[in-house]
């Protein structure tokens, strides 16, 4: 799939983002709203209003690096609440299971 390790931190902007933002634009909401680091190599993930497009964006070696994900059907289900702020830090599994389109809510951890 793709090369992401739990060795990463992951963060979500919770907000609607407008999927015509590229490198830049991504890359202000990051510095302007989230306060991160660009340069980190931490990932920064970013989902349409209606949930059907997610774009991540993490700074390799020489470079940044844009994924997008567009579902065909239904919509990437988020782990936050009403008073979660406005960025959230993910594990590497529960975004492999967001990108997988697995509801959340029905997985059991298991000790």
């Amino acid at each position: 799939m793709i090369g992401f390790s739990k060795g990463q931190r992951y963060f979500l902007y919770r907000p609607a983002t407008d999927m015509r933002k590229s490198f830049n634009g991504l890359g202000g909401l990051v510095r302007g709203e989230m306060g991160g680091d660009l340069m980190s190599g931490d990932v920064f993930i970013f989902i349409n209003r209606r949930r059907d497009r997610m774009k991540l964006l993490v700074w390799e070696d020489s470079g940044f690096v844009i994924w997008y994900k567009r579902l065909e059907a239904g919509t990437f289900e988020l782990p936050f609440s009403v008073d979660t702020p406005k960025e959230l830090e993910l594990n590497w599994q529960d975004l492999m299971l967001i990108l997988g389109g697995i509801k959340l809510a029905s997985v059991k951890r298991r000790k």
